[in-house]
């Protein structure tokens, strides 16, 4: 069966929540008994959304969606690892979700890590924690190197967030034949979001099979249209 919403339609239903949590105006749909009756048998979520584990990052909450409309996957800093890509293709697959949206967000404190683990002087991390954010290092150099910078201190943590969404779009793409594919055939859209936390916005960074008319692109970064 194939979902009824394409990639488009299913980011602008996000949109529109996060738009109603921003103004204080949420609906909270799909959270009653009658709802959580009618998942019993089956779900078809809106979307996919792989994200932060930060708990300020209450995905249903932040889109305002209920039960059976997401299918979130989560760790700290949205690092790609192998139970992420098959969750996600499992999503896309099996559920037939016509939109993934990674979701980062200012202030991450695996992003801070990354950061200050780049200091030839750092104090060592726990190997499973330096391990899990060890991917977040590279985007954290190239902001260093880009702007001119020498320490630590040099290193604009926002852009070294936005860097590392869009690595993670892009390795993402790169590590599934199944998702590459679907957004190929034009049945997945993926779009790359920054959240910010005191506004509540989640505001696209890069999009990929998504326009404002439903026309499957390569990949369209939006960054200077409000991302920073």
């Amino acid at each position: 069966m194939t979902h009824p919403l394409t990639p488009s339609a299913a980011w602008q239903q996000m949109q529109d929540g996060n738009r109603r949590f921003v103004a204080d105006e949420p609906q909270h749909p799909n959270q009653n008994v009658a709802r959580r009756k009618d998942l019993t048998a089956a779900q078809h979520p809106v979307a996919t959304l792989f994200g932060c584990a930060d708990s300020r990052l209450a995905a249903e909450i932040i889109f305002d969606l209920g039960l059976g409309d997401l299918f979130v996957v989560r760790n700290a800093g949205q690092v790609m690892g192998e139970s992420i890509v098959a969750s996600l293709e499992y999503a896309v697959a099996v559920l037939e979700v016509p939109l993934i949206v990674v979701l980062a967000h200012d202030s991450c404190g695996a992003v801070r890590a990354a950061i200050d683990g780049t200091a030839i002087d750092a104090a060592p991390l726990p190997p499973h924690i330096w391990k899990l954010i060890a991917p977040i290092v590279p985007a954290a150099r190239k902001v260093l190197a880009e702007n001119g910078g020498t320490t630590v201190a040099d290193i604009d943590a926002e852009l070294v967030g936005i860097e590392h969404l869009r690595n993670t779009v892009r390795d993402l793409l790169q590590s599934s034949e199944i998702i590459s594919n679907a957004v190929a055939e034009g049945r997945l859209g993926i779009v790359g979001a920054n959240y910010r936390l005191a506004e509540g916005a989640a505001v696209p960074v890069i999009t990929v099979g998504i326009d404002a008319d439903g026309v499957n692109n390569e990949g369209t970064d939006v960054t200077k249209e409000g991302s920073e």
